[in-house]
């Protein structure tokens, strides 16, 4: 079953069970992913990574949104964009801890020979295939300049 089929049937289940929140934030998944496979250059069908990286999108946007609305004490707002974040990221996969990112990083790092923050862009391209979806392009660009340094 593709992300968009399972994106479908919670709509309905979310429907049926007059589950707002839920329904608000499976939405705009379904939104997004409509939109990537209309963007000029997408196939028909789309990838498994191309629909991680549409998520993230998502949450990266809602996590950034709740941010402003905290310091801007919009608490009502902030509510929402957290609840919608909790929803898309259920469809995400498991995230992995920052103790067990840095592990894989050390590995890729002895792997490819990396000792100074000049091979950093070796790094962080193997680092980022390998952890596709798994952990946040944020930690792992700290942790391999933290390692190189």
């Amino acid at each position: 079953m593709t992300l968009e089929e399972k994106i479908n049937q919670d709509i309905k289940t979310a429907m049926i069970a007059k589950d707002a929140n839920k329904l608000r934030g499976l939405r705009a998944v379904k939104a997004a992913i409509l939109l990537t496979k209309t963007e000029k250059g997408h196939s028909e069908e789309l990838t498994e990574e191309t629909e991680i990286k549409v998520l993230q999108k998502l949450v990266k946007q809602r996590k950034e949104s709740a941010e402003i609305y905290k310091t801007q004490n919009r608490d009502d707002l902030y509510a929402i964009e957290v609840e919608e974040q909790e929803v898309i990221e259920a469809y995400l996969p498991k995230q992995l801890s920052r103790e067990e990112v840095e592990a894989i990083i050390k590995e890729i790092i002895s792997t490819t020979g990396a000792s100074t923050v000049k091979d950093m862009g070796k790094v962080m391209g193997a680092a980022n295939q390998q952890l596709a979806g798994k952990a946040d392009g944020r930690t792992i660009s700290e942790l391999v300049k933290s390692l190189l340094a």
